[in-house]
């Protein structure tokens, strides 16, 4: 009897994480779709760019590129149970980035325009991550384990890339405050950016 509840708990477990992946991953990969190939009324690359742009992520095509690849990539990885840790730990890249240019210095809430929503989306991440695919995914059907140097070096590489990108950001900001005129101030992001950002791409730009 012990084994039997055993047994099913473990099966509600699988079933939990499977939940978690289907849906916070096939998310991320939708709006990796936006960016990259303008799904479901998103904006596609070159919109994306213009974006990364007026944030002050540049080039903008590149940035652009980035985070739809880590977002749409991460996202199927994490859906799919593909790849362990590595397709939750692509997606903290977006996340990190969004809450440190669009929602820094705001209220938490979504609603306030703050980080609630890519805070809950890393902190499901880091869970799926530290608790695996479960049973019910693409690395249990086909016995594949990823080794613990690849996902300290995966980790890693998305920390550097965070850290990264908010450093180019901040010293981008800081020569165009030094080359405005003193009559001047950078510009802000608009408020249909900032629309766009919260409604259609609430995890906006990415390093990976």
């Amino acid at each position: 009897m012990g084994h039997a509840m055993h047994h099913r708990n473990d099966h509600r477990t699988d079933l939990g994480l499977l939940t978690l992946r289907l849906t916070t991953g096939g998310l991320l990969a939708g709006h990796g779709a936006q960016k990259l190939f303008g799904f479901a009324g998103g904006h596609g690359i070159h919109g994306t760019a213009g974006m990364m742009q007026m944030i002050g992520m540049k080039p903008g095509h590149v940035w652009g590129t980035l985070a739809g690849a880590a977002e749409f990539g991460g996202g199927i990885m994490t859906a799919l149970g593909l790849g362990g840790p590595l397709g939750p730990i692509t997606t903290l890249g977006p996340m990190g980035m969004a809450i440190g240019t669009v929602h820094w210095g705001k209220p938490i809430w979504v609603t306030s325009g703050g980080a609630e929503l890519p805070l809950t989306n890393a902190a499901v991440g880091v869970a799926l991550a530290l608790a695996g695919p479960g049973r019910y995914s693409l690395d249990h059907a086909f016995g594949i384990r990823v080794p613990g140097w690849l996902t300290s070096l995966w980790l890693l590489g998305t920390a550097a890339g965070i850290g990264m990108g908010l450093a180019l950001r901040e010293t981008e900001q800081a020569t165009e405050q030094q080359q405005a005129p003193p009559e001047e101030h950078p510009q802000e992001p608009t408020a249909e950016v900032e629309k766009v950002l919260t409604e259609a791409d609430e995890q906006a730009p990415l390093a990976a």
